[in-house]
């Protein structure tokens, strides 16, 4: 039997270019390959109300444009089931099991929630629903029998957790036959794939941070971006020497150049160690760089900008494969729902004459 393989992204913006080289990639690997029976890519809208419960309009409006975003990139809805986590009632049954098995310390523990608590402020006021997602996320994962999650690196306590809700469950329950796959993560290559820098140089690329890239923009937007983005302060005149640490602009060059780049677009180097070097050496000019790299992304955004303009026609066909696709998940998870409140012995139909 093949892997299955489930993803998915929080509905609160488009999505952007850390999330293209940290997951999108990825997964367009995954499906290319076709290594696997079933294939899930989650839009996770019930999980971004945890902490934008008075923006409805932003996740709900955000649905769509996420979908867009996934299609325009190259996801394939013959092969990949997206679907709305919000459609598919089981999973928030299986949540309230799962409830059980974790303690309150356990989860302010977990170092991703930890740190998205400092990120949002929520030290005081933390909302249930966000404390409690990774047990969320648990349910989203092993509803459908999941043995492989594409995540950047930030998401392997999330995992973490989710394997030790598996081990107490069956401690617990000494299931006579196994209901849960114990699910793997797949993370980037490099640190630099897994948590792509801001323009600015200073968190990772985020949507709510302003320092963000995004599927959707325009070619004049990417070039302005590019142009401002962090370099080297030092860096003032084109014969100083100029650092590679910290300098956005071949962090990019980093995550998105290839050989054949130099070829194309700038053909005195061979490769980006050449580059490099004559940068760090002197010589070398910042908006000559910014120019190498803004061709390179326009390349990449420039068929996902066209297939995009083709999809906004195309709302409500899309709007239909979702909730089409949340059926045939709702029906999916079912089946191990069911299997685990037999095995817990709550399944209560059971206790009916036949």
């Amino acid at each position: 039997m093949k892997d299955v393989i489930l993803t998915g992204d929080r509905p609160t913006g488009n999505l952007h270019l850390g999330h293209y080289v940290g997951s999108i990639k990825n997964r367009l690997r995954l499906q290319n390959e076709g290594n696997y029976d079933k294939f899930y890519i989650m839009i996770a809208d019930t999980q971004a109300l945890t902490d934008n419960a008075e923006r409805v309009d932003k996740v709900k409006n955000n649905i769509i444009q996420v979908s867009i975003d996934y299609l325009s990139a190259g996801i394939d809805p013959n092969k990949v089931n997206i679907f709305l986590q919000s459609q598919v009632p089981e999973l928030f049954e299986m949540t309230s099991y799962f409830m059980n098995l974790v303690t309150v310390s356990r989860l302010q523990r977990n170092p991703t929630i930890k740190e998205e608590i400092k990120q949002r402020g929520f030290e005081k006021t933390i909302p249930i629903g966000f404390l409690n997602y990774p047990v969320s996320q648990a349910a989203d994962i092993l509803a459908f029998g999941t043995t492989l999650v594409p995540v950047g690196d930030d998401q392997l306590p999330m995992i973490e957790q989710c394997r030790e809700i598996v081990h107490t469950f069956n401690n617990i329950y000494k299931p006579k036959t196994p209901v849960f796959k114990m699910p793997k993560a797949i993370v980037p290559q490099s640190q630099i794939l897994s948590r792509l820098p801001g323009l600015d140089g200073k968190i990772k690329m985020s949507k709510s941070a302003g320092n963000a890239i995004f599927l959707c923009d325009d070619e004049k937007t990417v070039k302005e971006k590019i142009m401002s983005a962090y370099t080297d302060p030092d860096h003032i005149k084109i014969s100083d020497p100029g650092k590679i640490e910290g300098n956005i602009v071949f962090a990019y060059l980093d995550a998105f150049c290839e050989d054949e780049h130099f070829k194309k677009y700038l053909p005195e180097y061979k490769n980006l160690n050449e580059l490099k070097s004559h940068y760090q050496k002197g010589g070398l000019g910042d908006v000559k760089v910014k120019l190498f790299l803004n061709n390179i992304i326009q390349e990449l955004l420039t068929p996902i900008r066209e297939k995009r303009k083709v999809l906004l026609t195309q709302i409500d066909e899309i709007y239909q494969m979702l909730f089409d696709n949340s059926k045939k998940a709702s029906n999916e998870a079912k089946i191990i729902l069911q299997h685990m409140k037999d095995e817990m012995g709550i399944n209560y139909m059971n206790l009916l004459k036949k």
